[in-house]
């Protein structure tokens, strides 16, 4: 399960990508450019490692609103991200009608989500299913954060899952907190991975700050979902840099001593210097990703506000069919 350097490589730029992304987003919302934005800083590696993972492209992925590099991976494009914040028609996730971070990307089977937390669980399950009653030679990803693990909803599909042995592997991105509630006042265990005993599947806990890392348990998880040997639950520990959202105050929950502190934890940073041990990166190397994220965040933002918001008219499609069926 080695990765090679120039694979290595591309893991750090998407991360790279990912964070400029996501670092615009608040710089927009705080200029009133967008209402609103759920940030992924400081769970990139975890996402990342598991995207390469993955067949992308043919593998079925049911991810959360934190996931925006898993979501780069994948092949959705800065221009992309950027017409979801606005709004715009030209956003692949919903035509501009869904909030932000909500994804959906047809072309490589991501399935959008619900706004509730752990909605998107079943909906993988589902998936899963599918594919073992077709016998087809795919796996299933869905991510959710910690919190959403004490929803009824995540109950229920892990274990359909664990007792149909079917091709699905979950990782809890645990971030520390639950919006302002941290983990041990969300559950009674150590973490999200101990609750896999009890529901008859493996649990696998993995530092998600290490891309590595996560590559490695999630390509293990794959494989044997692939071979049919069941799910796997992995729980990749983080965590949140930033507030819940763009709507948050984290100050009255959360010391910024203790966010400095896990700031030198940065997956960004954590990456970096490891190809910088192996010789693989070097500033002038740095220098041209960091020139190349900023000219792909100046077009997608550029690209996003010029694009056309939809029209009043397109409300309602596709939600609701424009045939008239009569009885």
């Amino acid at each position: 399960m080695h990765l090679s350097e120039p694979k290595q490589v591309e893991m750090f730029w998407m991360m790279l990508l990912a964070r400029r992304l996501d670092e615009r987003a608040w710089v927009l919302h705080r200029q009133g450019k967008i209402a609103f934005h759920i940030s992924g800083i400081g769970q990139e590696a975890a996402q990342v490692g598991a995207a390469f993972a993955l067949r992308r492209g043919e593998d079925w992925v049911v991810p959360y609103y934190r996931d925006l590099a898993l979501m780069l991976c994948l092949g959705y494009t800065p221009r992309e991200f950027m017409l979801s914040l606005m709004g715009k028609r030209e956003d692949p996730s919903s035509g501009g009608r869904q909030m932000p971070s909500h994804w959906s990307l047809r072309r490589v089977n991501v399935v959008s989500h619900s706004a509730p937390v752990a909605t998107q669980t079943p909906h993988a399950v589902g998936v899963a299913l599918a594919i073992k009653l077709r016998r087809e030679d795919k796996v299933v990803l869905t991510t959710i954060g910690e919190g959403a693990t004490s929803q009824g909803e995540w109950y229920e599909a892990v274990n359909w899952a664990a007792v149909h042995r079917l091709p699905v592997v979950f990782m809890v991105e645990n971030n520390g907190y639950a919006i302002s509630e941290p983990v041990e006042k969300q559950m009674a265990v150590e973490g999200a991975a101990a609750r896999a005993c009890g529901l008859g599947l493996e649990g696998v806990a993995v530092d998600g700050t290490d891309a590595l890392a996560v590559y490695a348990a999630v390509a293990r998880s794959v494989e044997k979902a692939r071979s049919g040997e069941g799910p796997t639950l992995i729980e990749a520990r983080m965590y949140r840099l930033t507030p819940h959202s763009s709507d948050d105050d984290d100050r009255t929950y959360r010391t910024r001593e203790e966010v400095e502190a896990a700031k030198r934890r940065d997956p960004l940073l954590r990456m970096r210097q490891h190809l910088e041990a192996q010789g693989w990166l070097t500033p002038e190397g740095l220098e041209r990703m960091e020139a190349e994220a900023k000219a792909l965040v100046e077009d997608a933002v550029d690209y996003a506000t010029r694009a056309p918001y939809p029209a009043p008219e397109e409300a309602a499609y596709p939600v609701f069919s424009a045939e008239v069926r009569r009885g």
